[in-house]
C-alpha cells in the first residue's frame, strides 16, 4: 500500500495509529498523552484483518489520566504491549538511522528488541540482566561511602555473571541469525559485504572481583554485555564512522528486511512492514528493488509525498489531506 500525500497531511500520523494499534505503543514517542489529539482526552485505534487466513480484530484505547486498554478479538489484555507477542510489526522512520549511525546503546537496544521478538521467553532477559547491574551498582556505592561491607556485591557478581552470560549468549545467537539474511538483503539493495559483527563479555564472577577497586572509585560496574556493540559492516567499513547516509539507510533497510524473513519463518505469518519515508533518500535503481521485495510477499505500507515515488503499480493507494479543522482525512 503506498500512503500519499503532502507533507503535514498526515501520513506518518497514520502509520504511526497502526504501529500503536499492533504494538500497543507508538515508534516516535513512550509519552502516551502525545498520542492523544490536543483538546481531546481519548483516543482509539481499531484494526481488522486476518492472521494466516483466520480473522483478528485489535483495539487500543488511551484515555487520558486512565492509562491504555488493549483488546484481541474481544478479549482483554493485561497491557497494550501483549499486542507485540501477538501481531509482528516493523518499522522503518529516518530516525532509524540511529541504529547504525548512533552509539553503541541504540545498536545494543535493536538486537535486544530483535531477540525479544524471535524469542519471547527472553524478551525481559536485557531488562533483567540491567536490573541485576544497578544492584550491583547501588551496592558500589553503598561500599564506597562505607555503609556495607564488600562482602555484600558477592551475591550481585554472581546474579551478573550469570545473567550476562545470557545474554551474551542470546545477543551472539541472534547476530548470527540475522547475518545471513542482512548480508543478502544489502547486496540486493547494492551494499556488498554486508556483515554483523557481535563480540560479547562475558562478565565472570573472577573478572569482577579483580576489577571491585576500580568499579569503587566509579560507582559504576566496568565490565559486562551493557557496554557492548554490534558492527554494522560493509566489508572491512564500519557503516557508523565510515558509511555515507545513503548507506546507513541502506543497512537498516537490509536489516529491517532480513528480520522480516525471519520472523516468517519462525512464526510462519510475515510481519506488517511500516516504511515512512523510506524512498526519498533513494536511487531510481534502488527504489525498484525494493518495491519488487515488497511485493514479494507481506503487507507493507509505504508513505511518500509523491505518488510516483514507488515503482509499478501499488496494490493499494491512499491519499491523505488535511481537513479543513486540522484533522486528516484518506481517500
Amino acid at each position: 500500500m503506498l500512503v500519499t500525500g503532502p507533507n503535514g497531511a498526515g501520513k506518518t500520523n497514520l502509520l504511526e495509529s497502526l504501529h500503536v494499534g499492533t504494538q500497543g505503543f507508538s515508534p516516535r514517542t513512550r509519552a502516551d498523552a502525545q498520542l492523544v489529539r490536543f483538546g481531546r482526552d481519548a483516543a482509539r485505534v481499531a484494526l481488522r484483518g486476518d492472521r494466516a487466513g483466520a480473522p483478528v480484530e485489535l483495539e487500543v484505547t488511551l484515555e487520558l489520566g486512565s492509562g491504555k486498554r488493549a483488546s484481541l478479538n474481544g478479549a482483554r489484555l493485561r497491557a497494550a504491549e501483549q499486542l507485540r507477542g501477538e501481531v509482528a510489526t516493523l518499522v522503518f522512520t529516518p530516525d532509524r538511522l540511529v541504529v547504525v549511525k548512533g552509539g553503541p546503546a541504540a545498536r545494543r537496544a535493536y538486537f535486544d528488541r530483535v531477540l525479544g521478538r524471535l524469542s519471547p521467553a527472553r524478551a525481559g532477559l536485557s531488562a533483567e540482566y540491567g536490573a541485576a547491574v544497578g544492584q550491583r551498582n547501588a551496592a558500589l556505592r553503598r561500599v564506597a561511602q562505607g555503609l556495607s561491607s564488600r562482602d555484600a556485591l558477592a551475591p550481585w557478581d554472581e546474579q551478573v555473571s550469570r545473567l550476562g552470560a545470557e545474554l551474551v549468549e542470546a545477543r551472539t545467537e541472534t547476530a548470527e541469525l540475522l547475518r545471513p539474511g542482512f548480508r543478502e538483503r544489502a547486496g540486493e539493495l547494492g551494499l556488498a559485504g554486508g556483515e554483523l559483527v557481535y563480540e560479547g563479555t562475558v562478565p565472570t564472577t573472577a573478572d569482577l572481583e579483580a576489577r571491585t577497586d576500580r568499579d569503587l572509585e566509579r560507582g559504576t560496574t566496568g565490565l559486562g554485555p551493557h557496554l557492548d556493540d554490534v558492527g554494522i559492516l560493509a566489508g572491512d567499513r564500519d557503516l557508523r564512522a565510515f558509511g555515507s547516509q545513503g548507506e546507513q539507510r541502506l543497512a537498516v533497510l537490509a536489516l529491517l528486511l532480513g528480520e522480516a524473513e525471519l520472523l516468517e519463518e519462525r512464526r510462519g505469518v510475515r510481519p506488517l512492514l511500516l516504511l515512512d519515508d523510506v524512498l526519498s533518500e533513494l536511487d531510481p535503481e534502488r527504489r525498484r528493488i525494493l518495491a519488487d521485495r515488497l511485493r514479494a510477499g507481506g503487507q507493507a505500507l509505504v508513505t511518500s509525498a509523491s505518488a510516483n515515488a514507488l515503482p509499478g503499480e501499488p496494490a493499494q493507494t491512499v491519499t491523505v489531506e488535511q481537513a479543513g479543522d486540522g484533522t486528516s482525512k484518506a481517500a
